[in-house]
């Protein structure tokens, strides 16, 4: 399903970003990414209070943001809270938008009963407040 809703947009011309948290997931998505390769994501999110993605204003990157029609979003729940909320501060500053995910259409998709975060040396009080369900966004989202 996820295929098809990429596939009907991207023939309609418009652009679409098939992003997943790990790259397996990535390979089932047409044209699929990782998060992290796409949004150019930091890899260690704990070493900053408010992380941002590694893009450029004016870049090709920034320009596709900005025209972009949907972002599909694949196992997201495996994502930490502070990577998601990193690609929305992004977003917002790309587009000039302050909502959520910059007035973007995303598609979040994923089981909360797999996999949740992985929070190094953390107990699972850590991994549930890591995951996307304890993120500011959630109430948007």
């Amino acid at each position: 399903l996820i295929n098809l809703i990429i596939q009907k947009v991207r023939s309609s011309g418009q652009i679409v970003f098939a992003v997943a948290s790990c790259g397996i997931a990535a390979t089932l998505l047409q044209g699929g990414k990782t998060v992290h390769s796409t949004f150019k994501v930091p890899l260690n999110l704990n070493y900053h209070d408010q992380p941002v993605c590694n893009i450029s204003r004016g870049s090709d990157l920034s320009n596709n943001i900005q025209n972009c029609a949907l972002i599909v979003w694949d196992e997201c729940t495996m994502s930490n809270k502070a990577a998601i909320e990193a690609v929305d501060r992004t977003l917002r500053d790309i587009t000039g938008n302050n909502t959520p995910m910059g007035g973007i259409t995303v598609l979040f998709s994923g089981d909360f009963r797999q996999t949740l975060p992985v929070v190094q040396k953390g107990t699972r009080a850590d991994e549930v407040n890591a995951c996307m369900k304890s993120s500011f966004l959630w109430s948007s989202i």
